[in-house]
């Protein structure tokens, strides 16, 4: 019982933490959440629970897809172009980890995204308010 309210706490205190994240902060939550969903899938492979395990490892997928969809490819240039193909090989080599049932291929995912989000978490603050001006100025030009 009391399990239930703490996971309701939670997702109420996620939801706040969302409504109240800038950009930055929600990639940050977004790379954090495919890293435990991850975690939960691995547990899952060596539990041999396929219905959990196959519902992280969407969770994951999805939230590649939606990291890679929101990469400015202008913008960003080589970078972007880059991310966007390196997300593209995660979300394929997932697939390939749920279908074998291999925690090898989850390691590598991990090993591949763990560093693209410790760099995100250590942008500068004033790189940061630059790109949010850039982006602000490129809406109200349009």
């Amino acid at each position: 019982m009391a399990l239930k309210g703490i996971n309701a706490y939670k997702k109420g205190s996620l939801k706040q933490d969302i409504a109240m994240a800038d950009p930055h902060r929600l990639t940050t939550m977004l790379m954090q959440g495919a890293l435990d969903r991850m975690a939960y899938a691995k547990g899952c492979m060596e539990r041999k629970d396929l219905a959990g395990k196959a519902e992280h490892i969407s969770k994951v997928s999805a939230i590649l897809i939606n990291l890679r969809d929101t990469l400015d490819l202008e913008v960003g240039g080589e970078v972007a172009q880059n991310l966007y193909s390196l997300y593209e090989y995660m979300v394929q080599r997932l697939l390939d980890a749920n279908v074998q049932n291999n925690l090898q291929i989850m390691d590598e995912v991990i090993s591949l995204l763990l560093p693209i989000k410790t760099a995100w978490t250590s942008i500068p603050e004033d790189a940061k308010q630059e790109a949010y001006e850039v982006q602000r100025q490129k809406r109200q030009s349009v």
